[in-house]
């Protein structure tokens, strides 16, 4: 997840890698040369930079971090084709790392700290482990204004979106856009009738919700909160993890989790296929599933990508964040990633036009 536009790229520390994190056998690629004295991650994670530090400093691994939205580190990685660069990519979204696996461009192994999985991070590790859950948000709760709604006046599910009081007062983002956005609407696709054309059925809510509208896009989350902050619509669907950081401000917004359920939307780690640096990618991703890594990574109550939801057995999340009675729903992320085109062009054509 990634709001503003930034680009960086950090020189973190310079040595090589030392005993503690030691990676776990590979699966392939036996004769690569290991150099495992430095790492270049591309992340669009507010905590990727953070964690590159930590790591570097706790190994003495020099680490260079790219940093950006994930459409254009996405972007980067197709472009450099068979000539990448990076070492290790982070971001949101099981369905878009999917995409890069289908490509082989994800190497295939089993790093020990896997065993500190809670089931929810067991359950949505794929299983050629071509890439890790490191967290989980919401991909879309609902979101209302406490100044104009009461709790009783409040959504409590999805279809209360289509009552008559909604009318003209939902906002959300577009999935042209929005990864978060995609996989939300994926996941109610698949909710309200399961793959293969009984998918009329989530198109049916989107079409409804439409005509109750209409709605109102924004290109992320942020703006969507703010209309619903500032009253301009009385709701909005947004990830959970923004919510949580602007609630931290005192901003008059309360969330609901919707009890039909909510789409996992998890962080995932995965090692370039053609690394050069396997010994310390392989270090890297160890650490980032230990209970250290992942301390550093809920570091930052101003940051709301570190408002996540830990499935590491003994870390806890940020104070404020929920992470109980929440319906969890695994997004079936090769079936979305799949569809991808298709769904985008559906909704577009005719929901956001």
């Amino acid at each position: 997840m990634r709001f503003p536009s930034r680009i960086a790229l950090f020189a973190v520390a310079a040595c090589t890698a030392v005993a503690g994190l030691s990676p776990a056998p590979r699966t392939h690629a036996q004769t690569r040369t290991l150099a495992g004295g430095s790492l270049v991650l591309y992340g669009a994670e507010g905590y990727d930079v953070t964690t590159g530090k930590a790591f570097g400093k706790a190994t003495g691994t020099n680490v260079q971090v790219l940093d950006d939205h994930t459409g254009i580190i996405i972007a980067k990685i197709q472009a450099e084709g068979a000539n990448p660069k990076w070492d290790v990519v982070w971001f949101d979204g099981d369905a878009a790392m999917q995409a890069l696996n289908n490509q082989g461009l994800l190497y295939k192994w089993a790093p020990a700290n896997v065993a500190n999985y809670t089931p929810l991070g067991t359950s949505l590790t794929p299983p050629d482990h071509a890439f890790f859950p490191t967290g989980v948000t919401a991909a879309g709760t609902i979101v209302y204004n406490t100044h104009k709604l009461s709790p009783a006046q409040a959504p409590k599910d999805w279809s209360d979106l289509l009552k008559p009081q909604f009318k003209n007062n939902v906002a959300m983002s577009d999935p042209a856009y929005s990864g978060p956005a995609y996989s939300m609407i994926a996941g109610t696709l698949l909710r309200l009738g399961g793959t293969g054309r009984a998918l009329t059925a989530g198109e049916a809510f989107y079409t409804a919700l439409k005509n109750n509208g209409p709605i109102k896009f924004n290109q992320s989350n942020e703006p969507t909160l703010n209309q619903v902050e500032t009253g301009a619509r009385l709701v909005g669907i947004v990830q959970d993890a923004t919510y949580f950081a602007t609630k931290a401000t005192g901003a008059p917004l309360a969330i609901v989790y919707p009890t039909s359920g909510v789409t996992v939307l998890p962080g995932v780690l995965a090692i370039n296929a053609k690394s050069k640096h396997l010994q310390a990618a392989e270090a890297f991703v160890n650490y980032v599933l230990s209970r250290a890594g992942q301390n550093v990574m809920v570091h930052d109550p101003n940051d709301s990508d570190s408002y996540f939801s830990p499935i590491i057995k003994g870390v806890a999340a940020l104070p404020g964040r929920q992470t109980a009675g929440i319906n969890w729903q695994r997004l079936d992320y090769v079936w979305a990633g799949a569809h991808n085109a298709q769904i985008k062009a559906w909704f577009h054509t005719h929901i956001v036009q």
